[in-house]
């Protein structure tokens, strides 16, 4: 027969005995932790302050040296390519168009005087003929006329016979002869009119030109002033450039007394390699602002933008419409100092390095471009201007340079 197991003696201690003792346990753990912790304090070792190992206190910093001479500087803006020289070819006469050069196509060059496009000359041969035999009649008339006008004088001075006026001019025949006089000037401005017609039939290059498009074909009827297509010079063209107009004062403008523009370089940071840029001449100001960013707008002459006359192929051609950067050479200043734009401290500051501490420059700035601001006054030729940025800056603070550490 089974006895019954008594499940107390596996049972943990219950009740208020079993939470006292549970409490002495984990005091007594927390106190033997608290003194483990004491003891580990009471054995660091303790740090000294020796002669070989105090720190150094000064900021170390790096300083150029500041340099008064005369600087050019440059003015950065964007520009457009215009055309300097630019018209739509039109037609002085109408016709069909019986003949067309090859080159007048988009694209195409085209010289100065040369045939574009040919109008049928029929109708204008024609009448030049008919304004010809107009002239040869009016003339045989004013020769008859002046017949009868010889024969006149001799019939009056037979009759001998005191007239004045108008009844002797009227005798003698003088209204007829003007009029047959005003008749050949007639004719021969009629046939001046007619070979001028039959010239215009043949339509020519007034210049040296690219052809941007064209509106005709052979077979085409044109009428006088229809557009036969466009053409821009390739002498020259214009790079339309804004600048504030607070930098206009530093800008040397081609001027009537034979000044020569400011020098300018052009480069296309998307499309040209980084050696590749076009030389230009800043020629005028445009006398009105640009209506949307309300900047000045200046007109800078390329010479040669095609890069036709150029021996080497370095020089990139320049596309109408397209956008470039231009960096224009600015009036010069004299006996000023220049420093990087990021070497400008808060409120027009310097911070100069003097005896080894930190002084606090207030300067005065002539001009500022894109990458250099020009100090008038406030830094001396020979300061050491301090290019690093300091954590702490306070007038006097100790400083010192990597020659100083070494």
């Amino acid at each position: 027969m089974n006895e019954p197991i008594d499940d107390s003696a596996a049972r943990p201690e219950t009740g208020r005995a079993g939470r006292i003792k549970t409490a002495f346990i984990s005091l007594a753990i927390l106190l033997a932790g608290a003194v483990l912790v004491w003891f580990v304090f009471l054995s660091e070792p303790t740090a000294t302050r020796g002669p070989d190992t105090a720190r150094e206190t000064a900021m170390l910093v790096d300083v150029i040296t500041a340099k008064r001479q005369d600087y050019r500087p440059t003015i950065t803006a964007m520009g457009r390519v215009r055309a300097a020289r630019e018209l739509t070819l039109r037609p002085r006469v109408s016709g069909q168009i019986i003949d067309r050069a090859s080159e007048f196509t988009p694209g195409g060059m085209v010289d100065e005087g040369e045939m574009l496009v040919k109008i049928d000359p029929a109708d204008y041969e024609a009448t030049l003929q008919q304004r010809r035999s107009e002239l040869s009649q009016a003339r045989s008339d004013l020769d008859i006329e002046q017949g009868r006008q010889n024969v006149a004088e001799q019939e009056f001075e037979l009759l001998g016979e005191d007239l004045e006026g108008t009844n002797k001019a009227l005798v003698l025949r003088q209204p007829q002869l003007e009029q047959a006089r005003a008749s050949v000037e007639s004719a021969e401005a009629a046939l001046k009119q007619a070979q001028l017609d039959l010239d215009r039939t043949s339509v020519t290059a007034p210049f040296n030109a690219r052809v941007l498009s064209r509106e005709i074909s052979v077979g085409t009827q044109v009428s006088t002033g229809e557009a036969l297509g466009r053409l821009v010079g390739v002498e020259e063209y214009w790079v339309e450039a804004t600048i504030p107009q607070s930098h206009l004062h530093w800008l040397r403008f081609d001027e009537r007394s034979g000044e020569n523009g400011a020098p300018a370089t052009i480069r296309n940071n998307t499309a040209w390699p980084d050696d590749q840029h076009r030389e230009g001449r800043l020629q005028r100001l445009v006398g009105e602002l640009d209506e949307t960013s309300r900047l000045a707008r200046v007109l800078i002459t390329v010479e040669d933008p095609l890069a036709l006359e150029s021996e080497t192929s370095d020089k990139p051609p320049l596309l109408i419409g397209s956008f470039l950067n231009t960096t224009i050479e600015g009036r010069e200043l004299e006996d000023v100092v220049r420093l990087n734009r990021n070497h400008i401290r808060r409120d027009d500051t310097v911070w100069v390095m003097e005896d080894s501490e930190l002084s606090i420059r207030d300067v005065e700035i002539a001009f500022q471009d894109a990458e250099y601001a020009y100090v008038a006054s406030g830094v001396e030729a020979g300061d050491s201007v301090i290019t690093s940025d300091l954590a702490t800056v306070v007038e006097g603070a100790a400083l010192r340079t990597e020659e100083d550490r070494e």
